[in-house]
């Protein structure tokens, strides 16, 4: 039997190589950064009550403690994506990795809310090094279609699943151990990493990159940023001219970034790719089903902690049914588009996650913890598959030299993604409970004033406080579950248009 494939001119072609067991190695190395980002976001949704009673951030502090890591890293994803295309995918995982672990132990020991804040920032700035490279190394890596597909679903799947493990890992984490412990896993997980990837990862770039556009660079960071910020601002604050006056800046930076783009000769993204269906379509579909994902746990994690008053190990192990799902998912899938067209795949696949937000919308106050269960189960049915099929069409669509700039725009969908589900679905809860809460007569002031902020701080000022303290605990229960009621219907609105996006764009993809 040759090695030989049958071009679309009815040539004969040579078929890409096969990888190895080292290539497969590698991917096992590379899927320790993919593990670890995925659940550094996540796992800090359930350490948030222990920080709020540690540090006692205010509600907007809050929030800034879980984005002030995706904010960074978004502003520089596509920037560091470029320079890893130009100095090295490996290198550039290399330093990523040294000094994400470093700041990680930093975070792990703030003593204040804005120190924590700052340790963030500087962990989503080495986080922007390891995405890129991670993903545009299995492009280089794996040149066989079908063997790609597979790498690519595992890569999706450790993604997937370690969103959605965070919370498992941060609840064992925390029923043993401070707050602290959910950053200093980046330690251990990251060693084998850096001793490794030197053996088993072959150093990739760009063989042409052309000169360094600084000014591209800048431009893309002000855009990237620029949106993550005002969308943030104002889903804190409403219209307020800071909000608005970042989502302008943003606007202005993103069309100068596109104008230039298409006028130097060499560019450091080729925005002509926006316009392959294929490639904008997935990029879509990546984003609102990372948007379902963290809003989802966002809510369910406090829910389970402060309404249903379960202990963070009994919480997190609600979640792991649907953490299975989400991994049988994102591998089957494989084998089901081998046969089936991906667009219409991943239409009934997010189907699955539609249902899922519309169960919680309608069961609303009277859903249960085997309720929650399914319904993640459910919404992880959904976004195992549709996270490996958008990754695999995203990288197909580009050539091999480009692999660094196209994870780039992957990694900046997912990590918006996770920026505006905590921001937006996160924002949509806290309006909602707090126009909803009504506080009981004869509530103690400084109580009252606690609850209004956050659910976290309405459990907090009401421990021992009495019969009074149990009446303003029930009444913010009961707003909270109204704002679950009013960001599930936002969830299911956003699964809804994912399928619309997919219909549309990825059918006719497949092999």
């Amino acid at each position: 039997m040759t090695n030989e494939t049958i071009d679309p001119m009815g040539t004969a072609a040579s078929a890409p190589p096969r990888a190895g067991a080292r290539a497969w190695g590698a991917l096992v190395v590379l899927m320790l950064p993919v593990l670890l980002v995925s659940i550094d976001i996540t796992a800090l949704n359930f350490a948030l009550p222990a920080i709020a009673t540690s540090l006692q951030p205010s509600a907007t502090q809050q929030l800034w403690i879980i984005d002030a890591y995706s904010l960074v890293l978004a502003a520089l994803l596509v920037a560091m994506g470029n320079l890893g295309d130009r100095i090295g995918r490996r290198k550039l995982l290399l330093i990523g990795a040294t000094g994400f672990a470093a700041f990680s132990a930093l975070a792990a020991f703030a003593p204040t809310a804005e120190l924590l804040i700052a340790a963030r920032a500087a962990i989503g700035f080495f986080g922007a090094t390891l995405m890129p490279s991670t993903l545009a190394l299995l492009r280089t890596i794996f040149l066989d279609r079908r063997q790609r597909r597979l790498a690519v679903a595992i890569w999706a799947t450790a993604f997937s699943v370690g969103s959605a493990a965070g919370p498992v890992v941060g609840g064992v984490l925390l029923a043993h151990f401070h707050w602290g412990s959910i950053f200093l896993i980046a330690v251990p997980v990251l060693l084998p990493l850096l001793l490794l990837a030197p053996l088993l990862v072959d150093e990739s770039r760009d063989p042409a990159p052309g000169p360094i556009d600084p000014i591209g660079i800048a431009l893309s960071m002000l855009a990237l940023g620029g949106l993550a910020a005002g969308i943030k601002e104002l889903a804190a604050g409403g219209l307020d001219p800071i909000g608005i006056g970042l989502i302008v800046l943003a606007a202005l930076a993103g069309w100068q970034f596109v104008r230039r783009m298409r006028r130097v000769a060499q560019p450091m993204l080729d925005v002509g790719l926006f316009r392959v269906p294929q490639f904008s379509g997935a990029l879509l579909v990546n984003l609102l089903s990372v948007i379902a994902l963290t809003g989802f746990l966002f809510f369910v994690t406090q829910h389970l902690q402060l309404v249903e008053g379960m202990a963070v190990l009994d919480a997190a192990l609600v979640l792991v049914p649907g953490v299975l799902v989400m991994i049988a998912s994102g591998l089957l899938v494989v084998r089901i588009v081998r046969s089936v067209d991906p667009g219409v795949v991943v239409v009934i696949a997010l189907g699955s996650s539609l249902a899922a937000y519309g169960m919680l919308a309608v069961l609303g106050e009277q859903v249960t913890i085997v309720g929650i269960a399914v319904a993640f189960a459910m919404l992880g049915l959904g976004i195992g598959a549709a996270e490996t099929i958008s990754n695999d069409l995203i990288l197909s669509a580009v050539p091999p030299a480009k692999a660094g700039a196209a994870s780039a725009l992957s990694e900046t969908a997912y990590e918006f993604g996770a920026v505006l589900g905590t921001t937006l679905l996160g924002g949509l809860l806290t309006a909602v409970y707090r126009a909803t809460l009504v506080v009981p007569a004869g509530s103690d002031g400084a109580m009252a004033q606690a609850a209004r902020e956050t659910l976290g701080g309405a459990v907090a000022a009401t421990e021992g406080a009495g019969a009074a303290g149990e009446r303003l605990l029930e009444a913010a229960r009961t707003a909270f579950d109204h704002g679950v009621i009013a960001t599930s219907i936002s969830g299911a609105v956003l699964m809804l248009l994912a399928m619309l996006v997919a219909w549309r764009s990825l059918r006719g993809s497949g092999d």
